[in-house]
């Protein structure tokens, strides 16, 4: 069994593990790491716990320490020169008539990277730009080209339900979605009404997915002849939530009955 700690960087990013190396670290703890980008700071959202080795996927590096003051500081100090840093960089941009959406930049803790994200239609050749910021910020400079999906999360918004984008709030992760998975929820397949601020599908079609499925499961299907409290009829529809289903009498009206309330019609023979 190996011990590991949870990390995380950005709020609703993904939880990365380190060996607490005998601290004691609490969740909500603010530690110090050292990632590939340098020395990092981040937030406890798992407490210390024991996994089989095999689920260890490479050598765990180390937490450094618990945060100190002076590192909260650090942190702060940075954030202030990432925004004038975001103005610098927009300036050189314009001036190289790059064809490039800047979008956020990141210092890492000790200011020995600075991390800018932008987004483009294809890819885009900034050798001189990196060259020029080079010069400008006297450090190691990383340009990050990122899709539609992490443009989204890293300048958040609101989604039609009207609250904050789910990527921005708690989803770590992006899962496949998949246009059967609105037709699995009876939506309406109009990209317009079914698509994100970043202009794919929306990522809660999963969340119920499957939900949907284990319930459709209960309905029969449509077209199949029932006995109804009215007498026989065929399945034109159904409401998985309410768990009822819309049928065609004989006398071509239609009637919504909870399924509870009819039986499969038995054929001749069954």
């Amino acid at each position: 069994m190996t011990e590991v700690v949870g990390v995380r960087f950005k709020r609703a990013g993904r939880v990365y593990y380190f060996d607490p190396a005998g601290i004691d670290i609490n969740v909500d703890d603010w530690v110090v790491v050292e990632t590939g980008r340098g020395l990092e700071l981040g937030k406890v959202v798992i407490s210390p716990k024991q996994v089989l080795a095999s689920e260890i996927i490479e050598p765990l590096k180390p937490v450094l320490r618990k945060a100190s003051e002076e590192d909260l500081r650090k942190r702060d100090e940075f954030r202030g020169k990432e925004r004038e840093a975001l103005g610098q960089c927009q300036e050189m941009i314009a001036r190289f008539n790059l064809p490039m959406k800047l979008l956020s930049a990141e210092y890492n803790l000790d200011g020995t990277r600075l991390t800018f994200f932008f987004s483009a239609e294809r890819r885009v050749d900034f050798r001189d730009l990196l060259k020029e910021l080079t010069i400008i910020f006297k450090t190691r400079i990383e340009l990050r080209q990122v899709g539609p999906r992490d443009e989204a999360k890293l300048l958040g918004g609101f989604g039609r339900c009207g609250r904050p984008l789910c990527c921005t709030t708690y989803l770590s992760e992006f899962n496949p979605v998949s246009i059967r998975m609105a037709k699995e929820q009876d939506l309406p397949l109009n990209p317009m009404k079914i698509s994100g601020v970043c202009g794919r599908l929306v990522c809660c079609l999963s969340h119920e997915c499957e939900q949907y499925r284990l319930m459709k499961q209960k309905l029969p299907a449509i077209g199949q002849r029932v006995i109804t409290p009215l007498g026989v009829a065929a399945v034109v529809g159904g409401n998985p939530l309410k768990e009822t289903v819309i049928v065609q009498l004989e006398s071509e009206a239609r009637v919504e009955f909870p399924v509870a309330e009819i039986e499969s019609e038995k054929r001749d023979g069954a």
